[in-house]
């Protein structure tokens, strides 16, 4: 049997998470295959079909499919389904909005949040916000499920030449309508695909001191904004930066924490940063204990040396 993997795009480009969700597909046996559910997105079909690894992509093309309404793609996904063995989506919102849909209809068993496939029926899956793996076996003979993103290193957008079939786009269920989209434009990474990430916590005391400590940083590294839960429910960072369990879940090349304490729940999102650096006056806060790079000081005065020095 094959595998089929729901991609992400925006109608003209695969996202990032897409990659990731092949590569862990490949780890589950047989020919992967991709599906492309949108309008006018002949251009993600073929930037799928260049997707190293993938044998085939499925290109299903509607006004209904446009902005990646889950009941429409959730259908689009069950039209096809009896010709796979596993259906993996990307542990994003627009992944977690769908599986779950897709799951109940064909009665098994959702598989979340994956960071290892062992075999075509056994999968990894953190619990305990990250303290704990679940080893998960499943029986159910389609295997829905969803993969973090950070356990598994991007299949190469390139060298693939994957047949590109059109598949015929299921009706509008008409559950749900498409109204319109804030979109906040920034000229920084995207947080969850940035090599580099300056996190501000609870102790920089105001919007105004994130602003003024943590932009400096993010600006001569070139790197993504990013922000503790305790920073956001505060008010000094909007939701969108917000890392951790409630958040995103990162893996940057580089993750610098400042004024972050490293409660349970944040660590869930970034302990997998290939390097941590951490700044903070508590020698005993838990972000220490997980920093490979520690200082111990006065955010408000190292921050500022650290950009001098840059």
């Amino acid at each position: 049997m094959s595998v089929l993997v729901i991609a992400e795009h925006d109608n003209a480009s695969i996202k990032g998470a897409t990659l990731n969700t092949v590569t862990a597909a490949a780890a589950c046996g047989g020919d992967v295959h991709v599906l492309v559910a949108g309008h006018n997105a002949g251009a993600a079909a073929a930037a799928a079909g260049q997707i190293a690894g993938v044998s085939k992509v499925i290109h299903a093309d509607a006004a209904s499919l446009a902005h990646g309404l889950a009941e429409n793609v959730a259908a689009q996904v069950l039209a096809i389904a009896s010709s796979y063995s596993h259906i993996l989506f990307p542990a994003t919102a627009s992944g977690k909005n769908i599986a779950p849909r897709v799951a109940a209809k064909l009665d098994v068993a959702q598989i979340s949040d994956i960071t290892k496939v062992v075999s075509a029926d056994t999968f990894e899956r953190p619990i305990y916000a990250g303290n704990a793996i679940a080893t998960v076996q499943s029986g159910d003979a389609v295997k829905v499920i969803t993969v973090r993103t950070t356990g598994f290193d991007a299949a190469a957008a390139s060298g693939g030449s994957a047949a590109v079939e059109t598949a015929a786009a299921t009706a509008d269920a008409g559950k749900s309508s498409y109204v319109g989209s804030e979109i906040a434009k920034s000229d920084r990474p995207e947080l969850t695909a940035a090599k580099i990430i300056v996190s501000g916590g609870r102790a920089l005391g105001s919007k105004e001191k994130f602003d003024e400590v943590i932009t400096p940083l993010a600006d001569k590294l070139g790197a993504a904004i990013g922000a503790s839960r305790a920073a956001v429910d505060a008010g000094y960072a909007p939701n969108d930066l917000q890392v951790g369990q409630t958040g995103k879940i990162v893996a940057p090349q580089l993750y610098i924490a400042a004024g972050i304490s490293g409660a349970i729940q944040h660590l869930a999102g970034m302990k997998d940063s290939k390097v941590i650096v951490a700044i903070n006056k508590d020698p005993e806060a838990p972000i220490f204990s997980v920093a490979d790079y520690g200082l111990e000081a006065d955010l408000f005065t190292a921050v500022p040396e650290l950009v001098k020095a840059l």
